[in-house]
């Protein structure tokens, strides 16, 4: 499973020991994990705007996830420019 941030040729792309994630499910970041170490309980219930280039406004737009009803999963609620 790809991590979000790392290039796609990257070979060490996958979770690594000692991190802690979160599964991206929708949108254009679908199945990617993100590494939320680190992050307080009340940022992980903020979420994130995740740049990407699949999303509905290109290279520079921003996937607006955050932390859905399933444990471990940040639900996709739409691209951002």
């Amino acid at each position: 499973m790809r991590v979000y941030g790392h290039n796609p040729s990257d070979p060490q792309q996958g979770p690594r020991p000692g991190r802690e994630y979160v599964e991206l499910h929708g949108g254009p970041l679908d199945g990617q994990l993100y590494d939320v170490t680190g992050m307080t309980p009340a940022n992980q219930r903020d979420g994130a705007l995740l740049i990407t280039e699949q999303g509905a406004y290109g290279a520079g737009g921003r996937a607006d996830y955050a932390l859905g009803e399933q444990a471990g999963r940040w639900e996709w609620l739409g691209d951002v420019p």
